[in-house]
């Protein structure tokens, strides 16, 4: 049963009870997060389920490769806030996440809304400043503004949020110098293979980080850039784009025989790389060395990958390790973000009290809060 650690020094309105319940890369490891990860369907299943629950009144859900986070407007304050793990297990199918809840954390009312806008400034990102969160963001609210999902107080909180996230990329240096994970792959590629310059690069996905990854790569001279996706269309607009190949997935083996990097961003619920194909790569090219970099999540190439000679396996996770570019610049924008943060804060406060959602007598004071089994 999960409960409350601290007591709330906070008056409860009984027409919004906040809550923020989820997972990301300050608590759990890539292979945690995984199992947690909702793709769009799974996000919609989680949001009707929520939606027919009558204790809910409004939900929305962000699901990316750094957290997986549901946040609630409830009726009772007590709400069972583990049936959310239980609905995100049924929908998964796989009962093994009912056994990760010592790294889950939940937040409420004030520390719910500001940790949403943290995050949609890329203040609590893998990578400082991560541009994307925005417009992921953006996607899951207009997703649960499809399912019916949002209502009075969180389409409020939303329109905030983005207009918090807009302020601090337009207003600060939070995202100097390029800050998504595609840009951190780069990054990292060049700093382990000293240059990409003269390298051959396969590119597996053509969805947003896999754009992103490209645009950049077609500034770094490449010998060759591969592009291979299950969709050939996406593929093709992309290569029309950067003057990349496509190449199919039947050519997969032929084509790792050619390229020094490999960087992995797609939308599949399982491996569409094992080592037994990179294996046969291998003895096909004597004294290769390749490198492979999953920004994918769930992961899309197979971790034992990583215990064959002359190959080198990366993912999200180890992203920080090695890119520190342009941080100096970026952590000192984070007091201004966090200036932005706080008046975006009181702002909602005001607008919620006009709208006569909290009694002027609401105390705003917080205690976190801790989830145990």
């Amino acid at each position: 049963m999960l409960y409350f650690k601290h007591i709330f020094n906070l008056s409860i309105n009984d027409k919004m009870n906040l809550f923020t319940i989820g997972i990301n890369h300050k608590t759990a490891p890539i292979d945690i997060r995984e199992k947690f990860y909702l793709n769009a369907t799974q996000q919609r299943l989680l949001l009707s389920e929520l939606k027919n629950n009558p204790a809910v009144i409004e939900s929305f859900v962000i699901s990316t490769c750094n957290r997986t986070e549901v946040y609630l407007n409830v009726i009772d304050f007590y709400y069972p806030l583990e049936e959310v793990i239980n609905l995100i297990s049924s929908i998964k199918e796989n009962k093994e996440i009912l056994s990760f809840k010592n790294f889950i954390y939940i937040y409420r009312e004030q520390k719910s809304v500001e940790h949403l806008l943290r995050v949609i400034c890329g203040l609590d990102s893998l990578v400082l400043g991560e541009k994307q969160i925005l417009g992921q963001l953006k996607d899951a609210f207009e997703v649960a503004r499809a399912e019916g999902a949002l209502s009075k107080y969180f389409n409020l909180l939303t329109n905030i949020a983005l207009r918090t996230g807009k302020k601090a990329q337009t207003e600060t240096n939070i995202c100097y110098g390029g800050s998504s994970v595609s840009w951190a792959a780069i990054a990292m590629a060049e700093k382990v293979l000293d240059t990409l310059e003269n390298k051959s690069v396969l590119i597996l996905g053509a969805g947003k980080m896999s754009e992103l990854a490209v645009k950049q790569l077609a500034q770094k001279k490449l010998k060759k850039l591969y592009l291979m996706n299950r969709s050939i269309d996406n593929a093709l607009n992309l290569a029309s784009k950067y003057s990349g190949e496509v190449v199919e997935y039947c050519d997969i083996k032929e084509t790792l025989t050619e390229v020094d990097l490999c960087i992995c961003s797609t939308n599949a619920p399982h491996y569409v790389l094992e080592k037994g194909t990179v294996q046969k790569v291998l003895r096909k090219s004597s004294f290769k060395k390749m490198m492979f970099i999953d920004i994918s999540m769930p992961r899309n190439i197979a971790p034992e990958v990583a215990t064959l000679s002359n190959v080198l396996l990366f993912t999200i996770d180890d992203l920080d390790k090695i890119v520190n570019q342009n941080k100096e610049v970026r952590m000192a924008a984070v007091g201004d973000v966090e200036k932005i943060v706080q008046t975006k804060y009181t702002e909602f406060c005001a607008k919620v009290e006009k709208n006569n959602i909290y009694n002027s007598s609401h105390s705003a004071s917080y205690t976190d809060m801790s989830i145990h089994s």
